[in-house]
Formats: structure tokens, C-alpha cells, sequence
């Protein structure tokens, strides 16, 4: 069968995979190091720097490649801690049911009921500070969304014909779970990822604004709209450079998601019918 693609998510394929080319390739494509000074605060663009400089003279082009590679490797990495822990608990809620379902569920609405970055901060605040407590923090807390999702969406399931051939036939619990309910709730699940990456880089970027996420000299996307906030003042676009990245990576991304759940669940329906 021919891949059709629309062009939608074509360009958010190009600019996603490009994106991730300069972060990957950062060390060799970068004009300077990540914390090199090279000129003085807030030039303008030029030819010798493309984006200018940030406040303290670095080259923003630079900082903003090597930005980029600090803030995907880090919102991937969240991003599957959140998805495997509940996807995983959201599923097993599904199936055992009972006192295991009740327990999950309200661990995860006293979780929820606290805003997810008021809790991040105090959480950070309290423990030392390092990238791995970072990573953790921010994927366990989001993994109550995708909790919630995947619970909602495999009690859904659990009740299908085959599920309950499949109990009649003896499989196990786990079985179950990941050969009968998981493949089945793989569109919405799909689609959700692409909102909890974009999620993830969105909530690293306000960790690193309000100075509990990446340290400096450390680049981010979020520490460097924080450290050239000043001059937007003064007309300078050294913070908004930054924060149209984002904006751009949030777009290419749900782009590509939009698609992947349209095209699994056209699938799905042609095998329905």
C-alpha cells in the first residue's frame, strides 16, 4: 500500500528531523562553544553572528544549538519515564480492578490535585539539585496524565470480545496487557505522545525561567528567554529568538502526531470492516 504523507506533515517531519540534526551535531556545527564570550552584550545580527549576542556577549546561535540538544535529550528522557510508568499502571488499573484500580486512582487524583509545576518547584527546591532528579521529577509527575488516559482508554478495551477470549483461554494478566489491550490503544496513545514531549519541553523551558531546571553555563531554551528577558525592554530580540523555537518545535510536532493518529486509526477501521 502507498505511504501517502500530507504536506502538513511533511513539513513538520523536515522541521522536527532538522531540529534534531542541530542538536545532535551541535559540537561540530556550532560557530563557538556553548559558553564562549565572544563580542559585546546584545549585538545585533551580523555576518560574524548570525543571531547576535545574549547578554553576556556569547554567540546566541550557539548557545541556541547546544539549547537545543540540552532541552530534547532531556524532554525525551522524561517523556518515557512518564509514558512507561503510566502507561504500565493505567493498563494494570484497567485490568485487575478492584482495590489495586481504587488505590492507583487516588494516589494519582492527590497528585493531580496540586498544580504540576508548584509541586515540581517545591519538589526541586527541596532536593539537591542534579539533572537525574530533574528527568525523574518531571516524568513521574507527568506520568498522571498518561495514567489517566491509558486507564480511561483500557477500560474501554477490557471489555471487547477478544480480551474476554483471551481470559476464557487462560492467559495471563500480563498477556493481556500488553498482547491484547496495548496494540489496540496505541492511537490516542500515540497522539498523547507527541502532546507529553511537547509538554515536557514546555515545562523544562518554565523550571529553567524560574531557575530550578538546566544551571548555568548550562544552555536551554527556557534559561536563555530568562537570561535575555531584559532586553526585550529595549527592543532587543535575544529572548524571543528562544522562545519562537519552541514555538516552532511545538507546532512540527504535533504536526507529525496529528497525522500518526489519523493514519493508525484509518488503519484500524479498514481491518474493522
Amino acid at each position: 500500500m502507498k505511504l501517502s504523507i500530507p504536506l502538513s506533515a511533511l513539513l513538520g517531519i523536515a522541521v522536527t528531523v532538522t531540529i534534531v540534526g542541530v542538536a545532535v551535531l551541535a559540537p561540530w556545527i556550532a560557530p563557538y562553544s556553548m559558553s564562549e564570550i565572544v563580542g559585546d552584550v546584545w549585538e545585533p545580527m551580523s555576518t560574524t553572528h548570525l543571531l547576535g549576542t545574549d547578554t553576556l556577549g556569547r554567540d546566541l546561535l550557539s548557545r541556541l544549538m547546544f539549547g537545543a540538544r540540552t532541552t530534547l535529550w532531556i524532554a525525551a528522557l522524561a517523556t518515557m519515564i512518564s509514558f512507561c510508568l503510566g502507561t504500565f499502571l493505567g493498563l494494570a488499573a484497567a485490568v485487575f480492578g478492584g482495590w489495586i484500580d481504587q488505590v492507583l486512582s487516588r494516589l494519582v487524583d492527590l497528585v493531580m490535585a496540586i498544580p504540576t509545576l508548584i509541586l515540581a518547584l517545591v519538589i526541586l527546591s527541596v532536593l539537591a539539585p542534579s539533572l537525574t532528579t530533574l528527568i525523574l521529577v518531571m516524568g513521574l509527575l507527568d506520568s498522571t496524565r498518561v495514567f489517566r488516559l491509558t486507564r480511561s482508554v483500557g477500560h474501554d478495551i477490557v471489555v471487547m470480545d477478544y480480551v474476554e477470549a483471551a481470559v476464557l483461554r487462560g492467559e495471563g494478566r500480563l498477556w493481556i496487557i500488553f498482547r491484547e489491550i496495548l496494540p489496540n490503544a496505541l492511537s490516542p496513545l500515540i497522539a498523547e505522545l507527541g502532546l507529553r514531549f511537547i509538554f515536557m519541553v514546555l515545562f523544562l523551558s518554565a523550571l529553567s525561567f524560574l531557575g530550578l531546571g538546566i544551571q548555568p553555563p548550562e544552555a536551554d531554551w527556557g534559561g536563555m528567554v530568562k537570561e535575555n528577558k531584559d532586553g526585550i525592554v529595549f527592543g532587543i530580540p535575544a529572548a524571543l529568538i528562544p522562545a519562537a523555537a519552541i514555538a516552532v518545535l511545538a507546532i512540527s510536532v504535533n504536526l507529525i502526531a496529528d497525522w500518526v493518529l489519523k493514519r493508525t486509526s484509518s488503519l484500524k477501521g479498514g481491518q474493522n470492516v
